[in-house]
Order: C-alpha cells, then sequence, then structure tokens
C-alpha cells in the first residue's frame, strides 16, 4: 500500500530506512538500490564500472597497511581501525551492488566456492602450508 499524503509516504520511506528485513544482505541490497535511485545513478552502476571502483576501494585500504609489519597491520589504533572499517564497508558496497547488477545471490556464491575451497586445500594435505593447491595434486 503507498500512501497517498506525501507526509505519510516520507515518513514511511525514512522508517524503512533503518528497519531491517529478515535477511540483511537483502536490506542492504535494497537500500543501496534505492539510494542509487534517488540519485539516478543507475547509469554509472554497470558491472565495469563497479569492479573498477571496488578495486580502487580494496587499493585504498591496503594503503592504511603499507609499510606496517605484520604485528602493527593486528594492532591498530582505534582511530586506523574506524578508517579501515570504512573503507571495508566501502568495498561491501560496491561488491553488494556489482552482485546485485549481475543478478549473482552473493552468498550462495560464498558457500559454493568454500565447498570447492575444501576440496582443493583438504586440511590434511594443507595444514601449514600457502601453496597454491596446485601443490598438492
Amino acid at each position: 500500500m503507498v500512501p497517498k499524503n506525501p507526509h505519510v509516504k516520507e515518513v514511511m520511506d525514512r522508517l524503512l530506512d533503518h528497519v531491517m528485513v529478515e535477511d540483511p544482505v537483502e536490506d542492504i541490497k535494497q537500500r543501496l538500490r534505492k539510494f542509487v535511485a534517488e540519485r539516478d545513478w543507475e547509469q554509472f552502476n554497470s558491472p565495469k564500472n563497479l569492479s573498477m571502483a571496488l578495486i580502487a576501494e580494496a587499493g585504498e585500504l591496503v594503503e592504511h597497511f603499507q609499510w606496517l609489519t605484520d604485528n602493527q597491520s593486528k594492532n591498530l589504533d582505534k582511530t586506523k581501525t574506524k578508517e579501515v572499517s570504512h573503507e571495508l564497508a566501502d568495498i561491501f558496497i560496491y561488491l553488494l551492488r556489482l552482485a546485485d547488477e549481475l543478478n549473482i545471490d552473493l552468498l550462495k556464491a560464498t558457500n559454493e566456492k568454500m565447498l570447492i575451497n575444501n576440496k582443493k586445500y583438504p586440511a590434511d594435505k594443507v595444514k601449514g602450508s600457502a601453496n597454491k593447491y596446485t601443490h598438492y595434486e
């Protein structure tokens, strides 16, 4: 039901922006679709552009860790952790938008890939090693 009163519709839209549906990933996808539509950005959200934006954001994430030791990278201060969290969110947003544009169920694809990786990298053969799966064939 779409309310006829524009004020009621505006209030309902604002409430929907803060109410999670049962599936949190679907909720975020819907909110991202709305965000993009309100700005008429669909024209820019091609898989090519979204994948390029995704890699650019991944590069921004890497900048936060460049030149740190392993130990330093595991012990970020509060400010740096917040900055990294925002970069991860940007990556997640572009990843979801890309999957949405390509009609890919990201959770299903992730579960499938985990099954594939489990076969490629059996724990009894690869434990403690960073070799590529072809090393074990």
